[in-house]
């Protein structure tokens, strides 16, 4: 029995030296892989450090071009586009408080006294808010002096997260498009004008519009909704002084 324990003990022994051997061996080899990426990697690093530095260089200065652009060149040109459009604006604000106007509004579209008109500033501070604004006035510029193809272009152009002015600028075309005896577009244009905020100026504006178009052509139950509406929701607008006369003409047309 001893015998037996001795010759197992040291066979044990063998087999635990094998297996550190072994296991050292595949330690180094571990290592050995670790080293030959740690060096290829080291390698590739080297050979295109260049490249790599060039590409985060490339970031930097485009993230720092766009912060200087911002602090340097747009917020500078958007100063300079609102004292351009004060100007501009001033001649369209007069052209809408005098009778014979045409000239102020094209003063205010084309500029005068050195100053840009809304056509300028539309051209030259293109993404500032100052050229929005200008596109607005502009469209509302050549409706009032009755061209009606370039009003509706600029009115197109324009987008606003004001509502109001947004509603306003859809109405501005229907009423060139109806001036072009384009009612059906002109209608579309009124609904949509409606829709764009529920307010109490420009909702039942073009409520009635709609309405009164609508009914000129043949669309009198729409017109009908469009008038009691404003006769329900909207009591306080100047609109709603309007529609009892033309209900009672819409219901006995229907009858």
């Amino acid at each position: 029995m001893a015998t037996y324990k001795k010759r197992g003990s040291k066979k044990t022994s063998t087999s635990s030296v094998k297996s550190e051997v072994a296991q050292e061996s595949t330690t180094a080899e571990v290592f050995e892989t670790l080293d030959t990426t740690a060096s290829k990697t080291e390698e590739w690093v080297v050979k295109y450090q260049n490249i790599i530095l060039s590409s985060i260089g490339i970031v930097v200065i485009g993230v720092l071009g766009y912060l200087g652009y911002q602090n340097y060149i747009l917020e500078p040109k958007a100063k300079e586009a609102i004292s351009e459009l004060n100007q501009a604006q001033y001649y369209f604000e007069l052209a809408v408080n005098t009778v014979n106007s045409d000239s102020l509004y094209k003063r205010a579209l084309n500029g005068g006294e050195g100053k840009y008109g809304f056509l300028d500033i539309i051209e030259n501070y293109k993404g500032t808010t100052a050229a929005k604004l200008a596109t607005y006035s502009a469209g509302m510029a050549y409706l009032n002096i009755k061209d009606y193809q370039n009003a509706i272009n600029y009115l197109d152009q324009f987008t606003s997260e004001d509502v109001l002015l947004g509603a306003l600028a859809k109405g501005a075309i229907g009423d060139a498009l109806v001036q072009m005896n384009q009612l059906d577009k002109a209608y579309n244009y009124y609904v949509d004008a409606s829709m764009i905020n529920n307010n109490m100026y420009s909702t039942p504006k073009y409520l009635y519009k709609a309405a009164m178009l609508g009914a000129k052509l043949g669309k009198n139950s729409q017109a009908l909704v469009y008038l009691k509406r404003i006769e329900k929701e909207f009591k306080e607008s100047q609109e709603a002084g309007l529609v009892e006369v033309q209900i009672a003409i819409l219901e006995t047309l229907m009858k």
